[in-house]
């Protein structure tokens, strides 16, 4: 089988680059091991968020590493056995967090950042996928004075900044956006240019169908066996074409490395459960309990509970401490019912030291493309990605410059 593109990865940014391929007259195969959104698309908070100009950043204060060292913290766990490999990569990416370059790095990210919403609803619009979306931004919540002011002060910086905008809800005005929430949680910020998704899952499956519709095509394939050319098998047979597009999030290393590259790629591990919402609770969208580090999010399976970060390798079992760590704190919060999944649920972002995606031409392949590494923000810059990616293919001036984000910043 003959095409003029193949897109390997059909998670968000897999699937959004094969759209706007596609979209672009272009023939295109999608190809993944399972159908699309079903690995690390599938079970994020939800976010898309507007808000994200700066990247998580690794903390660089005395007191936060000593915190975070001990391993029992609820946002972040890790694996000591994992550290020696990890090491090299949480240098640099704590190098890179340094205020100075933090803010040169967000200078970059938020150029991808200010299209995440715009380009999200373009494609919600054209899949038909409208139920799936919120447009009340989400909370970030806190119990005490002194992280809700720096939230604040956090907030308004990226507002002059990047004209990001933001709501402070205190007290009674709390209560009157989420009545179902424990007064624990004294005061917020709102995110009200974010928007959240009801099922991150569900929405990538309407952009593959929309994918469909337009005459792409979805097959279950081996990446692994790529050649250049660029061929892999399939369960339908050998896919040939033109050009490749690598956007395998947290496996996309297995084959750059394959293929003669280096890239500091690592991941972040996180875990979700969903539980039933106890008669007369209602949550109108997502809650960030800053200080623990766990999100709760109104999902169409339930409410779904997001854990923060546990570093480890990619393919160790699960050890879900954290989701243990925060489900009672949880239902202090909010009146979680009884868990809906048999058992938790174990992603893995993607991520670069220097907290930014890598997008653009493979600097040594001819008609190789790479899009992958968004770490926290796959869901949020999954189309502007695929645009990017598009644009570039077809020798259009992408709508964003590429040159902060291309593999060979390495």
């Amino acid at each position: 089988m003959k095409f003029d593109a193949m897109v390997l990865g059909g998670g968000i940014v897999g699937t959004s680059v094969a759209l706007h391929l596609q979209r672009r007259g272009l023939k295109v195969a999608l190809i993944d091991r399972k159908a699309p959104g079903n690995e690390t698309s599938l079970g994020n908070a939800g976010l898309i968020q507007r808000e994200g100009v700066y990247p998580y950043a690794f903390p660089r204060d005395f007191a936060s590493l000593a915190h975070y060292a001990s391993n029992r913290a609820t946002d972040v766990r890790y694996h000591p056995m994992a550290m020696p490999k990890l090491t090299p990569f949480l240098v640099k990416y704590w190098h890179n967090s340094r205020a100075d370059r933090h803010a040169k790095i967000a200078r970059a990210y938020s150029t991808l950042i200010e299209h995440c919403v715009s380009e999200h609803r373009d494609l919600i619009d054209a899949a038909g996928a409208q139920a799936l979306l919120r447009q009340n931004g989400w909370i970030k919540a806190f119990r005490t004075v002194k992280a809700f002011d720096g939230a604040v002060a956090e907030a308004s910086r990226w507002k002059d900044e990047y004209g990001v905008d933001f709501d402070v809800l205190e007290g009674n005005a709390l209560r009157q956006t989420e009545p179902s929430l424990h007064s624990v949680l004294r005061a917020a910020v709102r995110y009200s240019s974010s928007d959240s998704v009801s099922d991150p899952a569900g929405l990538v499956d309407a952009y593959a169908k929309l994918f469909e519709r337009l005459g792409g095509t979805v097959l279950i394939g081996d990446a692994s066996t790529l050649e250049a050319g660029w061929r892999v098998r399939t369960e339908s047979g050998v896919v040939e074409a033109e050009t490749g597009v690598i956007a395998m999030g947290p496996w996309s290393g297995d084959l750059t490395a394959r293929l003669g590259y280096s890239l500091p790629l690592e991941v972040k591990r996180g875990y979700h459960m969903h539980y039933a919402t106890k008669p007369g609770a209602a949550l109108n969208q997502p809650v960030l309990d800053a200080e623990f580090g766990y999100m709760i999010t109104p999902m169409v399976r339930g409410i779904r509970l997001t854990t923060g970060v546990e570093l480890g390798f990619r393919d160790s079992p699960k050890t879900p401490v954290q989701l243990e760590a925060v489900e009672p704190i949880a239902r202090e919060v909010f009146p979680l019912g009884e868990r809906v999944d048999a058992e938790p649920w174990l992603g893995r972002r993607p991520c670069t030291p220097d907290m930014m995606p890598v997008i653009g031409p493979a600097p040594r392949h001819k008609n190789l493309w790479f899009a992958f590494g968004h770490a926290h923000h796959g869901l949020t810059l999954g189309p502007i990605t695929g645009r990017l990616i598009a644009e570039s293919i077809l020798g259009l001036r992408p709508t964003v410059d590429l040159t902060p984000f291309r593999a060979d910043r390495f």
